[in-house]
């Protein structure tokens, strides 16, 4: 499980893709906000949620599961309640992720067990927004230095 900055910060600064999980096209849902903040930092977001499959959110057409993406995916972000999360983060092993986000108040030690046991990384009960601005990380593809 990452819990250091610098963990956390490598994890950021090396990711490119990112498919966030119960993406939400209500501009009042924290998933929305966090999507448009993380495509405004260079991120390739892909929001799923079954329930708007075939809608875009913040330009992006919204897939139903991740197995659909068809592309490399750095981080899935994990915008579901506890429970749920067990099953996206055996989505997220399936297709071979590289990490898996679950956000803030998501818990799930037995999920985050098995991501990490298949090689994943693990980051549980934090926001890569709060995350990257705590941590005054750059953009993607530009450098920290000046």
């Amino acid at each position: 499980m990452l819990s250091s900055d610098e963990d956390i910060a490598g994890l950021l600064t090396k990711s490119r893709t990112i498919a966030m999980i119960g993406a939400s096209d209500r501009p009042d849902r924290a998933s929305n906000g966090v999507m448009k903040f993380l495509q405004g930092r260079g991120y390739k977001v892909f929001p799923v949620n079954p329930n708007i499959t075939g809608e875009h959110i913040h330009g992006e057409y919204v897939w139903r599961e991740l197995s659909q993406i068809g592309e490399q995916i750095d981080i899935v972000d994990i915008f579901r309640n506890s429970e749920a999360a067990a099953e996206a983060v055996d989505q997220a092993i399936a297709i071979g992720a590289k990490a898996v986000w679950m956000q803030l108040g998501v818990i799930n030690r037995e999920a985050a067990e098995r991501a990490e046991a298949a090689g994943l990384k693990v980051v549980m009960d934090r926001c890569p927004k709060i995350e990257i601005a705590r941590l005054d990380l750059p953009a993607v593809g530009e450098s920290s230095e000046a």
